[in-house]
This record gives C-alpha cells, structure tokens and sequence, in this order.
C-alpha cells in the first residue's frame, strides 16, 4: 500500500531532477531513467506519476514559470511605483532561482520543445504574455505609446541574455544581465523625457 502523501514529494523530486539532468547534459536528450534514478526512484514510478519525459519536462517548466512568477509577485508588492516596478520585474528575471545553470539548460530546451509541442507551445506563450503585460503596463505612465515597443525591446535583451548565459561555457554570462537590462531601461526613459 502506498504512504500517504508521498506523492507530492514524489512529483518534486522528479521536477527537481529533470531540471538538474537537463543542467547536467544540456539538453532534453535524456532517459525517464536517468531522470528516476536522479530522483532516486524507479523509471516505472516516474512513468507512472507523469507518462513520459515530455510531461515530466512540462512539469517542470510549469514549476520554474510558477516559482519566477511568485518573484515577480512578491518584487512587485514590495515597489512602489512604475519605474520601481519595472525595475523589480527585471531583478526578478535574474535571481539565483531562475537565472541559474541548469534552469537556464531547461528554458532554452523550452524554448527548442515549443516549436513543435502545443503544450510547450501555449506555456511559452502565456510567459510571454505576462511579461509583456507587466512591463507595458508599467512603461505607459512613462513612455506613453512607446510602451509596446520598449516592452518588446526589454523582454528580447532578456532573452538574449539567458541565451548567452546557456552558451557561455565558463558562466560568466550571467554576471552583469540585470545591470544591462535595467541600463536599457534607463535609457529608454531618458529618450522618452
């Protein structure tokens, strides 16, 4: 008879592995059994909790987009006002949590799936949508109209960004993207006052 309860724990562990073997090998040709025995359980049990690798690899985007979108959340409550807030959206983007090794492994294996997963598809869309959202919304009380455009701008040097970090062998990619994102920001209000 199962514990109870050891599902979730189970789940986790699995996300947390799949996240860490994609970090380790650098992509999303892994087995379900590497993935378990990462996780310290037996392929049929992951097959089991998820179905197969690509639901365990959407499990875990879903949890990294769930833990990037608690930070932002928690970063935006604590700003005041726009600049502050788009500020904080920014840092948000680049905290240990997310801007790290194997999460950033993960996003660009993500970003390969979503071109032929509709799932992966529809998750890199909402995240997407969010950001632009969030920024727009921010950037119109100072920018006005420009808002779209520099939203657009900003969320494409953060991608670029978390491309360079995943190609850069040594990680040192990593060490200024907050201070180049927010540079831009900055002057792009310049430009706009």
């Amino acid at each position: 008879m199962p514990k109870l309860g050891m599902e979730p724990i189970r789940r986790a562990a699995l996300v947390k592995a799949t996240i860490d073997e994609i970090g380790a090998t650098g992509t999303l040709d892994i087995t379900v059994s590497k993935i378990a025995k990462r996780a310290g359980m037996s392929s049929a049990l992951a097959h089991h909790y998820f179905g197969g690798k690509e639901q365990i690899f959407l499990a875990a985007m879903r949890h990294t987009l769930t833990v990037y979108g608690a930070e932002v959340r928690g970063a935006l409550a604590m700003a005041d006002g726009p600049k502050l807030r788009l500020e904080a959206i920014i840092r948000a983007g680049f905290t240990s949590s997310n801007f790290r090794r194997e999460v950033i492994a993960a996003w660009l294996n993500f970003y390969v799936l979503a071109q032929s997963n509709p799932q992966a598809q529809r998750l890199l869309t909402i995240y997407q949508r969010r950001l632009h959202s969030n920024l727009v919304f921010n950037l119109r009380p100072l920018v006005g109209g420009h808002a779209d455009a520099v939203a657009e701008r900003i969320a494409g040097l953060i991608d670029g960004l978390y491309l360079r970090r995943g190609l850069d062998p040594r990680g040192e990619a990593g060490v200024d993207a907050t201070a180049h994102v927010l540079a831009l920001l900055h002057a792009e209000l310049r430009a706009a006052s």
